[in-house]
């Protein structure tokens, strides 16, 4: 711990009512002691978006994992080197059970919630049925799911009518929520204070401003538990400004360093950056359902997609941090090097519009998001809606922030997406397009397509196939082939690019980025030794 020097030039006022003025002028200085104690436990971390949601089991977009992942936990995790690891899980196996598909797991014993109690499999229990509620914007993850069974305080059973291979990605699919303190406070008790057996703790919150965390004594991974006492988490959008506020010392960390900042930033004595793939994968969606619509046309799709200069936009509005998609990234299940974007072509794009009937072009609304959810996502579809409106496919932009954005995407929404969305879907790290593929290329019902504005059988055999393939190698090649088939027909929208994540922090703090909540998991970020 510092010591703190304190140095009165001014004359000591006269005694006050007899009491020595002494005593008195140490308590000041034990007070700024004190403060400067507490300062050097904490972090101050700036974030560039906001969280729509903190309560798992209701959370509407990979944002709010930001937060949800301070509080709460899953039963498998993916580590910084995208290996899959048992996190609350001790133990799980998947096996046959006569016609069934049984998923055994074993909970790690004495896990406790922030609030006491202890973790059980009762949680989960509780977890999954709402989590499986329509609401649930996880409903569609439990699709193949019959029941889980509770067999002890420790072990339970979730079983399936089919196979479900996007299960294990989404890291057995269910949040620990602490069940009797849920059904006591409700769910705006839980958005108002989340529970949960993360590494930092609830404190306080300011929407739109900040968030204070403190860490969690009785947390269960001894080797994550943070050295520093509390974390301030500030919400930032304005890029300038959150630049600024790393500048002069007001935040120790930040998300979403502007891409044309980035090499400055590693060059800052004292400072470290590192830039990492994004669980993204950023698309073009179009409003491909209604027959009647020009983007109906596979032709106009194809227009649309020899319009835009990705290539153009990868190096001069991300500068350079991005990762060109055919269809998937490198790493991804069912990536093929083969596969080559669309080349940029305008002349194509009129051509292929004339042939559609539409030689004098076609007028489309445009929506954009201006919520900074990826490194200069507006400039990314503005300059997108400028290449398509030079081609003839004439925009009329809407800007949206994104929490109207976002229930512009859901097909269940009113008023629906009637044009082309600057969009974006989680494959995460280690991608797998299963679960984006079943939201926005497969035909809208109940359990799928959430945000698909494309509809074809063919696409809908093929995703459900997918899904219940376990078979690695079986997996693989049947991805390849739907991405092969969805890059011909323009289907479920335009893969662009994956964006790269820079961060930055000051080198007395020690932080490893993890892959979950996009690289901003705070499991491991201290004050450096």
């Amino acid at each position: 711990m510092a010591i703190l020097s304190v140095k009165l030039h001014a004359a000591a006022p006269p005694p006050m009512h007899g009491i020595s003025v002494a005593p008195f002028l140490l308590g000041v200085a034990f007070a700024g002691l004190l403060a400067a104690a507490a300062e050097a436990e904490e972090i101050v971390v700036a974030f560039g978006a906001e969280p729509t949601q903190v309560e798992p089991t209701r959370a509407t977009a990979g944002v709010d994992a930001y937060f949800v992942s301070l509080f709460y936990e899953q039963l498998l995790n993916v580590d910084p080197e995208l290996e899959r690891i048992n996190w609350l899980a001790e133990s799980w196996s998947f096996d046959r059970a006569g016609a069934d598909h049984v998923l055994s797991v074993t909970l790690r014993e004495g896990v406790k919630f922030h609030n006491g109690d202890t973790l059980s499999a009762h949680d989960f229990r509780f977890a999954y049925e709402r989590q499986r509620d329509p609401m649930s914007r996880a409903a569609g993850r439990f699709r193949y799911v019959r029941d889980l069974v509770v067999h002890d305080d420790r072990r339970f059973a979730i079983v399936f009518d089919e196979p479900d291979a996007a299960f294990v990605p989404w890291n057995l699919a269910l949040w620990a929520v602490p069940r009797r303190h849920f059904e006591a406070v409700g769910e705006v008790g839980m958005q108002m204070h989340p529970v949960g057996t993360g590494p930092w703790k609830f404190v306080s919150r300011k929407p739109r401003e900040e968030l204070v965390v403190e860490r969690f004594e009785d947390y269960w991974n001894a080797g994550a538990k943070p050295r520093a006492k509390r974390l301030v988490i500030k919400i930032i959008p304005e890029d300038t400004t959150r630049v600024a506020a790393f500048k002069t010392g007001e935040v120790d960390w930040i998300d979403a360093v502007p891409p044309a900042q980035v090499q400055a930033f590693s060059r800052i004595p004292g400072v470290r950056t590192v830039s990492l793939p994004g669980p993204n994968n950023l698309y073009i969606g179009m409003h491909a359902t209604d027959p009647r619509h020009p983007l109906a046309d596979v032709r106009v799709r194809r227009a649309v997609a020899h319009a835009i200069d990705v290539d153009a936009i990868v190096e001069y509005v991300v500068h350079g941090q991005g990762i060109r998609t055919a269809q998937l990234a490198p790493g991804s299940v069912g990536y093929d090097a083969a596969l080559e974007p669309y080349p940029y072509d305008p002349d194509r794009s009129r051509a292929l519009l004339a042939e559609a009937g539409y030689p004098r072009g076609i007028r489309v609304n445009c929506y954009n998001l201006t919520t900074p959810r990826e490194p200069n996502i507006k400039e990314v579809g503005e300059a997108v809606f400028a290449f398509l409106s030079a081609a003839g496919i004439r925009c009329r932009i809407e800007q949206m922030e994104y929490g109207a954005w976002i229930n512009l995407l859901r097909v269940a929404s009113r008023p629906r997406m009637d044009g082309i969305i600057s969009a974006m879907w989680g494959h995460g790290l280690p991608a797998d397009p299963t679960d984006a593929w079943s939201g926005h290329l497969h035909t809208s019902t109940d359990a799928w397509g959430r945000n698909s504005y494309h509809s074809d059988p063919m696409f809908d055999g093929l995703v459900e196939s997918l899904r219940t393939t376990m078979d690695p190698g079986a997996r693989y090649r049947l991805a390849t082939r739907i991405a092969r088939l969805k890059h011909e027909q323009v289907a479920g929208g335009l893969p662009t690019y994956r964006p790269m994540i820079s961060l930055a922090w000051r080198d007395k703090i020690a932080f490893r980025p993890w892959p979950a909540a996009g690289w901003r998991s705070m499991y491991e970020i201290d004050l450096a030794r």
